[in-house]
Parts: C-alpha cells; structure tokens; sequence
C-alpha cells in the first residue's frame, strides 16, 4: 500500500514524470508559431523540480518498500540530472529551429529521461534499477534517431538502442544470477545474505561481473565503447550534449548504488577486471582520439578517456575506509565534466551548419579572430579536459588521483597521469586550430547557447580557483551515503 511517507520522498521525481506528461498534452493547443513556449514549460519545470529536491534534501529516508532511498548521494546526483536537463532544453531551442527538426516532443522526452536518471540515483533494489535503466534508456535511443530523414541521425538510434537492449540484457541476468545466489533483490537484504554466509558467492560474483558489463556500456568503458563515437556523430548535437552527460552520470550512479551498498565483498574478486576497464578506457580513448578530424568523434573518444578516469578512483571501492573519498572525488569530477562537455558543445552548436557542415577540426582556423569569445569558451573547455591548472579539471583530476592512490593503485595513477598528458596533444591541437591558424569561421548568435556556455565557463573557471565550494558539499554528503 502507498503510504503518504513513499509520495514525499520521491515527490520531486514524481512532480517531473506529471509535468512531463501534462506538457505532451499542453502542447497539442500551442500554436506551431509559438513553440517557444513548450521549451519553456519545460525548463520550469525543471527549475521547480530542483526546488523540490532541495528542499527535501535532509536525513536518507527510504520507500516504497526500501526500493528506493534518498540520500545526499542522490540528492547531488538528482540536482546535476536536473540542470544537465536544462543544458539540453538550452542548446536545442534555438538549434531545432534554424536546422528544420523542431518538434517538440524533444522536451518531453528530455524530462522523462532525466525521471529515469532520478530513479536511479535512489534505487535501493534490483528491480528499480532495472526500470530507471529503461526509463532513461527509451527517451535517448528515441532523441538519437530523432531527425527521421537524416540517415545518420536514423544509424546512430538504431545502433544504440540495439547495443543499449543487449547492455540491459547483461545487467537482467546478472541481478537474476544475484537473485539466484541470495533469494533477494533489495540491496539491504542481498548484503545480508552475503554477510551472514547465506549466499551463493559464486553465483554473486558471475552476477557482478555481467553487471558490471552492463553499466560499462553506459559508461562507455573499453571494449564497450564501440557505439559511442558513430552515435556522438550522427545523433543532433544537442542530443549528443545530453547523452555525454546524462547517460555517463546515470551509468556511474548505477556503479555507486550498485556495487558500493550491495557488493563491497566482491570487490577483491573483480579487482583485475576493474583495473583493466580503467586502463584500456583511458589508453583506447586518448590513442583513438589522436586522428580525429570530425569534432564530435574527438569528443566522443574524449568522453571514452573520461570514463577511464573515473573509473581509476572506483576501483578500490573494496576499502570501506576509501568510500567517502571514491564518493567524494566522483561526484566532484562528474560536476565538472558537465560544464565543461555542455561548454564544449555550446561552441559545436553554434558553428555547426545544416547536413553536418563546420564540424571538422580545419573549420575551427581562426575562431579566435572573428569570435574571440567562442574561442574562449573552447580554450576554457579543451584545458579543463586536459587538467591544467585554474581550471575546474585539474582539480577534478587531482581528487580522483588522490582518491586511487590511497587505495594503494599507485601503478594506475601513473598509467591516467600518463593518458592525461597524451590527451593534452589532441585537445592543443584545437587551440593551435582556434587561435594560430588562418580562417573564417560562421557563428549562429544563439542567445540560449552563447547563455549556457557563459554560465559553463563561468563555473569551471569559478571551480579552478576556488573548488572548495564544491568539493565540500560533495564531501559532506558522501558521509551520508
């Protein structure tokens, strides 16, 4: 039975999912003419949203038959779903409209896939997991595919929705092998059974493992990359904006729920397979990224390399002691990765013209001329990704350094320290295209993307020099996981 207690506690995720619904059917009376006003509709909502998780934000309290708990954890990671959602509304406003691909179902579905990445910041049972999976899943392979007649548009949907059907697949079976192992699917009962010597460790660390295979397609670690850089390139980029965000923050969040509350016992067993996921991600990543002439495959390997990095501070997730700090330096770098991919795409999105014109890395000769903001804007970008200092990177890079050091992962440091200097030649290699090389690009004056990067660059300038800010509130609220 519902109690009043289950409403509350997902009351900002239940808001979202009842305006998203109601906002399908507002706009069948809104005039084709005055769309405008279903993207703002929708970014309101968003904004009352992150009210309502602030100010539910307090002890964890649990729900719905402890399938789900909100925690601080969830509550961070539900605020940066929230404004990544805003990102997306921002940079397809004006985008849509002068490409000829305005529908505005695009805002709908933006909406009930951030309510999917909601669930699954408070999952607190298999079962939940499995449907926040699918809830966020189904509106991105549809906004993949959402230029029906551009068949790359129409590749990149089917390739991820295929490839993102046999990811879920993985992630069913192993949590039925879990199931299978300990006769549970919610995550306090399961570490129970594993505690107390009940469960099948053999089955448990087969489920973990298949899993683990299915957030790192999400995640897009290596050998699971593969559909990243065609559906980067072939999806509208507002979209692709969004997805670098908002997939790879849900899919670490699983890695959080999952493993952190429910297969800490497991850790020492997958430990190898955890350390080769990060070092194959950061090497395959950065090499891969070396040839790229097409901005959006450069950005997409960027993204790959990221998850690598990430995944460095997770793998000594094993060590109790370490959880804060894995926590901590996770949700500070997955912060800033935000700002600084949607400051990066804000200067994609406005350059780029009809039937994938101005998206080669030549198209950039001489930004800094004629826009020397835009320019800015990508210098800012290209230098937070990189790690260098007073920017919002370095700071991000050196907490998940930190955190794998600790753990004792002193060889896999070195391994990202050396990946974040390769990387260093292909992110330059933009700037020496901005600001050294003669051109003539073309901007759109988008006044929603010329908004959001400002407010990206802002924050990750902001961040560079004073990541306090930040890191202590990501610190304060792992101590509430």
């Amino acid at each position: 039975m519902i109690t009043s207690n289950d409403l509350l506690t997902l009351l900002p995720l239940i808001f979202l999912a009842a305006w998203a619904v109601l906002l399908l059917l507002v706009d069948l009376w809104i005039p084709i003419q005055k769309k405008g006003i279903t993207a703002s509709l929708a970014a309101m909502g968003l904004i009352i949203t992150i009210g309502l998780v602030f100010w539910k934000m307090g002890p964890v309290t649990e729900a719905f038959n402890k399938t789900v708990r909100v925690d601080g954890i969830s509550s961070f990671l539900s605020v940066l779903f929230l404004v990544s959602g805003l990102g997306a509304i921002s940079l397809a406003y004006d985008y849509l409209r002068r490409m000829g691909w305005e529908r505005s179902e695009y805002y709908s579905l933006v909406l009930i896939s951030v309510c999917g990445m909601m669930l699954m910041s408070a999952a607190n049972d298999f079962m939940t997991v499995f449907l926040a999976l699918e809830m966020l899943s189904i509106p991105l392979y549809i906004l993949a595919a959402f230029v029906r007649h551009d068949p790359s548009s129409e590749e990149a949907g089917l390739k991820y929705f295929l490839l993102g059907a046999f990811s879920t697949g993985f992630f069913l079976y192993g949590a039925a092998l879990v199931y299978g192992g300990t006769g549970y699917t919610s995550f306090p009962s399961v570490l129970g059974a594993i505690q107390n010597g009940s469960a099948n460790l053999s089955l448990v660390i087969c489920g973990a493992v298949l899993m683990l295979t299915g957030f790192a397609f999400k995640t897009a670690l290596v050998p699971f990359h593969a559909w990243s850089p065609d559906v980067y390139q072939g999806a509208p980029s507002p979209v692709t904006a969004f997805l670098s965000v908002g997939a790879k923050a849900a899919g670490f969040t699983a890695l959080l729920r999952v493993f952190l509350l429910v297969l800490p016992l497991a850790a020492e067993k997958i430990l190898p397979v955890l350390w080769l996921l990060s070092v194959l991600t950061m090497l395959v990543g950065n090499i891969a990224a070396l040839n790229q002439q097409n901005i959006k495959r450069l950005l997409a390997y960027s993204g790959i390399a990221q998850s690598g990095y990430m995944m460095m501070a997770f793998v000594s997730y094993g060590k109790q002691s370490l959880h804060n700090e894995i926590l901590a330096s996770l949700l500070f770098y997955l912060a800033v990765y935000m700002l600084g991919s949607y400051a990066a795409w804000s200067v994609v999105i406005a350059l780029e013209k009809s039937e994938g014109k101005n998206l080669e890395l030549n198209d950039y000769s001489g930004l800094a001329r004629k826009y020397p903001a835009l320019a800015f804007v990508m210098l800012v970008a290209m230098l937070s990704f990189t790690g260098i200092p007073l920017t919002a990177g370095f700071w991000g890079k050196f907490y998940l350094f930190s955190a794998a050091v600790q753990g004792g992962q002193w060889a896999l440091a070195c391994i990202g320290l050396l990946a974040s200097v390769l990387s260093g030649f292909y992110y330059l290699r933009l700037v020496v295209y901005m600001y050294m090389k003669p051109g003539a690009p073309s901007q759109r004056r988008d006044r929603l993307v010329q908004l959001t990067a400002g407010i990206a660059t802002f924050g990750l300038l902001l961040l560079g020099i004073a990541p306090w800010i930040l890191a202590q509130k990501a610190i304060e609220l792992a101590a509430l996981f």
